[in-house]
């Protein structure tokens, strides 16, 4: 799986779809190579950029037609996206393309303004001071404007003193929870209004991240039993008993059995699109906003088929999708180079990587370091790079960082200040003396992962070759549901996690992957330096501070063996030579990032 970064709030869709999200298949890239162009689409007549941003379509009638996209075969799970257990690139490619937010991410990582909501500024340094100003024909697909009160809700969402009794116990099951203390007094202004400021309690270098607009307040209002203007009050009081039903109806009150979609009543979007139907196992099909105040989606119709990673280029080559996003394999390169000219390939770099993660849990065997030692001396990173990802990408390397990706420019001063290349070789003999030091020969290792993934199969089939030579016993423990909710990753069923972590450049974002406690630290890690390094970096706005300190955390990381970095992936995404305005990204929006602009040539 491929799972989101977070940092102190999270990135919406439209707006924002940054974060450390939950999983996906493998990597993304697309048809008439688009490695070189970053504006290039697939089609003839796309509409260029003259950035990395959205392409200027002028104005546009809505196509009465449907365009079929798959970026992978897990279900949908939720209108609400964003509890740790829907927080994920799956999940997020269908909520992006409902929610709106203040800015959005071009296809190299660059923030943009998203107009069609509003506009913001920065007012003050001291204290970080930021105004945000709703456009005044923001509304719900349900005709309620937008305003102050949905805001303040996104900051109750991810507000940890709201809680019960503790901020172990927070009322709202949010993937992001650090707002409070960031931000603690939340958006000020009238709660029906257009406009309203936050004020930082600290430099917060990500603040242009921040999500402020989420779900309707108005919808959470009235399903507790409350009016929009109560549920701001008590929000705004800090009145976590006045809030339990609105949090319990947050947590829960969208999630339905698959196929079910919620009520159009409770599920108004902000977004170009708002869901249409939906077949269990099969697809989800989003219709065009009626009520959208923004540009108009190009195409009426966008259904998301729920298609395996072996099966996309078949569909793509039998018209059954127009845009797929599948794991970049050798083969699958293969197979769409020759399907020709009915198919435009889209390939570049990515902020995503692979990783492997090891399980601190209480009894768990990699809480002892010299077995995660032996581990790491026995994996074949480099095998693994050399068969599964040079194919695809000639210049791959091993990626001995987390913060940084090996085509950044930091990327060796980060891993020269932080890494020794002890496990650059692989090491039977020396992992084979650790383990019968440790009388832990024969230590059992489970490796899970989304499965179906010939990928992923292939590197546990590798690590299993080199590592139980070692003395260990590797178990591919592959499923479908490994990090579905009590999944064997939710259990802690497992020794070393195989997934990828997405991101679209922020600063701060690791922070909730690696400090104690946070919601993306699935592996319960703890190290107090870390934490306090974390603190120190995401204090600041002085990229000196950020640049010193992501040096110590990699450290950190890397003596701790936290986990394994192995590779960035390489991008790979294709879509029918019809299909207009379909770009390549590097940031974990995917494909999908723009998808409101496809549209089928004439």
């Amino acid at each position: 799986m491929r799972f989101q970064r977070v940092s102190k709030a999270v990135a919406v869709g439209a707006a924002l779809a940054l974060a450390l999200s939950a999983c996906a298949p493998g990597g993304g890239d697309t048809g008439a190579d688009a490695s070189k162009d970053a504006n290039a689409g697939g089609g003839n007549g796309s509409a260029e950029a003259a950035n990395s941003g959205k392409a200027d379509l002028g104005d546009i009638t809505t196509a009465d037609d449907t365009i079929n996209v798959t970026v992978g075969a897990p279900e949908f799970i939720s209108y609400n996206g964003f509890t740790p257990n829907t927080y994920s690139t799956y999940n997020s490619a269908i909520v992006d393309r409902m929610f709106a937010g203040f800015s959005y991410f071009g296809t190299d990582g660059t923030l943009y303004p998203n107009e069609a909501l509003g506009s913001y500024e920065k007012v003050s340094d001291d204290p970080l001071t930021i105004k945000y100003t709703i456009n005044e024909e923001a509304k719900w697909s349900d005709g309620t404007p937008i305003t102050v009160a949905d805001s303040v809700l996104a900051w109750a969402v991810q507000n940890l003193n709201l809680n019960e009794g503790s901020k172990e116990k927070p009322l709202f099951n949010s993937v992001s929870v650090d707002l409070g203390d960031t931000v603690p007094e939340g958006p000020q202004g009238d709660w029906d209004g257009k406009e309203f400021t936050v004020e930082f309690a600290e430099p917060d270098p990500d603040w242009a991240l921040q999500s402020w607009m989420l779900h309707p307040a108005h919808v959470v209002a009235e399903e507790s039993g409350m009016s929009t203007e109560e549920l701001v009050s008590a929000i705004r009081a800090g009145e976590s008993d006045k809030l339990k039903k609105a949090a319990d109806f947050w947590n829960e009150g969208w999630m339905t059995d698959p196929g079910k979609l919620p009520d159009e009543k409770i599920s108004p979007v902000s977004g170009p699109y708002k869901l249409g139907s939906w077949k269990a196992g099969e697809s989800v099909t989003l219709v065009a906003n009626e009520n959208y105040y923004g540009p108009a989606p190009a195409t009426k119709e966008l259904t998301f088929r729920f298609l395996e990673d072996a099966s996309m280029v078949q569909a793509l080559q039998n018209k059954d999708v127009d845009v797929i996003n599948p794991q970049p394999t050798v083969d699958t390169l293969a197979q769409l180079e020759n399907l020709g000219d009915a198919v435009a390939i889209q390939k570049g770099d990515t902020l995503t990587w692979e990783h492997l993660d090891f399980n601190f849990a209480k009894g768990n065997a990699m809480t002892n370091l010299e077995l995660r030692k032996a581990f790491a001396m026995c994996v074949p990173r480099q095998q693994i790079v050399d068969n599964l990802v040079k194919p695809l990408n000639p210049d791959a390397i091993v990626m001995n960082a987390r913060e940084v990706f090996p085509f950044q420019d930091n990327y060796q001063e980060v891993v020269d200040a932080s890494y020794d290349g002890r496990y650059d070789e692989v090491d039977i003999e020396g992992a084979k003396k650790i383990l019968e030091e440790q009388d832990a020969v024969g230590t059992e290792v489970r490796i899970g992962y989304s499965a179906p993934n010939e990928r992923r199969a292939n590197e546990v089939s590798a690590i299993k070759s080199s590592c139980d030579e070692a003395g260990f016993k590797i178990v591919d423990s592959g499923s479908a549901d490994f990090f579905s909710p009590n999944g064997a990753q939710d259990r802690g069923d497992y020794e070393v996690a195989l997934f990828a972590w997405a991101g679209s450049g922020q600063i701060t974002s690791g922070q909730n992957i690696y400090a104690t406690g946070k919601p993306q630290n699935f592996g319960q890690y703890s190290n107090p330096e870390v934490d306090a390094a974390w603190e120190t970096l995401a204090g600041s706005l002085d990229p000196a501070v950020h640049a010193e300190q992501t040096k110590k955390i990699e450290k950190l990381l890397w003596d701790d063996l936290f986990g394994i970095p192995v590779f960035a992936h390489p991008g790979l995404s294709a879509s029918g030579s019809d299909i207009q305005n379909v770009r390549h990204t590097a940031t974990q929006d995917q494909i999908v990032w723009n998808a409101e602009q496809w549209v089928r040539a004439e």
